[in-house]
């Protein structure tokens, strides 16, 4: 078997989320976020009727999990603050929340873990919501001022800051294709929120930019933007049309956000199709064009599950009346997650960042999020030990990690990889149905954490960089 090395400056992580771990969704002076009231109001849409409430009970195994992920071999780790716990209902820091995530953090510090901060990870405050969501100019204001006091309170604490998590999953999931409440059909509404979630992005980073140059974020600090880029492939023989659904395809998931990321602005053609052709309104201002202008990151996460292949439509129209950009390409070759229902694909992360390097050679960034979910993975203990016995977890890690080398090799500005869900993690809707980690969180035996077979093989590739 080949062996790959990566460089001894790359870091190696996880990732996780404030409302997949914490738990506690109602204490401490914590708001309901959108996944509470879900949880509240319909529990039965939730696997197994897992709601949000616990995560993985993270508030509680804290220390635990973060001598877990040293011990690992790990550098560092990302999770998200909760809108809804740092901040009340008047715009105000909640005490209890921020010293909350002031123990985290230190207790991170006493590990030996860097943590990089998200601010927004699907899980907008409920009375917010009600007030339009991110459909609402002034809730792209609440979140500039939550970021701002975040910044403020943590600014001498945190050196890695990041605006959203994949912020492309709320417009398709809640507003367009209808899987996450309020289960809406309208791609309309899916545009305003994607257009609006650009400008709540481009404020946060100008708070920023403004308290850094007032000394109230450490000097050192970066900030940032996590996305779920999903590299785009149609037919070996395209057509015409096939090319035009790959343009959109692009320009809606990946190219919409490096642009902005990049240049401060969103990309002309994907607008003028929106706007001109299918007679989408945007929620502009005179004055956007500036506001998106102050929405150039320092570097960004690339969040790698799957490829995106596409074709021509075969329609021009859904069933609810949305306009069809693409369909489905089923590649005769592809490799399937059958629990997930997700392309298996390593090379994909190679083309991203071969992308990076073509399109947008000034930008660096690291794998913020890779890793393969499993239903019913007890399944597969070995009867003796009753450990999990993940071979192929081990291989998707090892396969998607050689890309990763491979792409560095040829001038990709990539300079590490957080593993999403390390320690298995409640995962939305899906609850624990598909199980990510390389430590096993036992629901029945009070969250207790076990090493999983993969657990050994990474902390190996964390220490010694060869992947093998």
């Amino acid at each position: 078997m080949a062996q790959y090395e990566l460089p001894q400056n790359f870091f190696f992580g996880a990732a996780m989320s404030g409302p997949q771990t914490e738990g506690g969704w109602n204490t401490g002076g914590k708001l309901e976020n959108l996944w509470d009231t879900w949880s509240n109001e319909d529990i039965s849409s939730f696997y197994n009727r897992v709601g949000s409430y616990v995560g993985n009970d993270f508030m509680h195994h804290y220390k635990e999990d973060l001598a877990l992920l040293k011990d690992l071999g790990l550098d560092s780790y990302r999770t998200s603050i909760q809108w809804s716990r740092l901040i009340d209902q008047d715009g105000n820091i909640n005490p209890e929340g921020a010293a909350w995530y002031h123990e985290l953090f230190r207790a991170s510090r006493e590990a030996g873990l860097e943590v990089f901060v998200n601010l927004y990870h699907f899980d907008m405050p409920t009375y917010l919501f009600r007030r339009g969501g991110w459909q609402n100019r002034e809730v792209c204001e609440a979140y500039a001022n939550y970021a701002a006091k975040a910044f403020e309170e943590f600014g001498q604490e945190i050196r890695y800051w990041f605006t959203f998590n994949e912020p492309i999953v709320e417009p398709e999931q809640r507003y367009w294709h209808g899987v996450w409440y309020p289960r809406h059909h309208n791609f309309q509404e899916a545009c305003e929120v994607q257009y609006n979630i650009s400008i709540a992005h481009a404020l946060a980073v100008s708070r920023y930019r403004e308290l850094y140059r007032a000394g109230k974020i450490r000097e050192d600090a970066r900030i940032g933007m996590i996305c779920n880029f999903s590299p785009s492939y149609t037919k070996d023989d395209p057509s015409e049309a096939d090319l035009e659904a790959l343009r959109m395809n692009d320009g809606l998931t990946n190219r919409w956000w490096l642009d902005l990321v990049t240049r401060g602005e969103l990309p002309a053609d994907v607008i003028d199709t929106l706007t001109k052709d299918l007679g989408i309104v945007l929620p502009a201002r005179a004055y956007d064009a500036d506001v998106l202008k102050g929405g150039v990151v320092d570097w960004i996460g690339c969040n790698y599950y799957q490829p995106s292949r596409v074709q021509a439509p075969s329609k021009t129209h859904d069933e609810w009346g949305n306009p069809l950009f693409a369909e489905p390409y089923i590649w005769p070759e592809r490799v399937m997650n059958e629990s997930r229902g997700w392309e298996i694909y390593p090379k994909g992360i190679y083309d991203f960042g071969m992308k990076c390097k073509n399109e947008y050679p000034e930008l660096e960034w690291f794998v913020s999020e890779n890793g393969i979910g499993i239903e019913r993975e007890y399944l597969n203990k070995d009867p003796e030990t009753q450990q999990v016995m993940d071979d192929y977890r081990i291989d998707f890690v090892r396969d998607h990690l050689t890309w990763v080398a491979r792409a560095i090799a040829d001038g990709a500005r990539c300079v590490g990889y957080h593993y999403w869900g390390l320690i298995d993690n409640w995962s939305w809707a899906n609850a624990f149905k598909n199980r990510y980690g390389f430590v096993e969180v036992d629901l029945m035996e009070n969250y207790e954490r076990r090493p999983k077979k993969s657990a050994a093989w990474l902390k190996q590739v964390a220490e010694t960089h060869v992947v093998a």
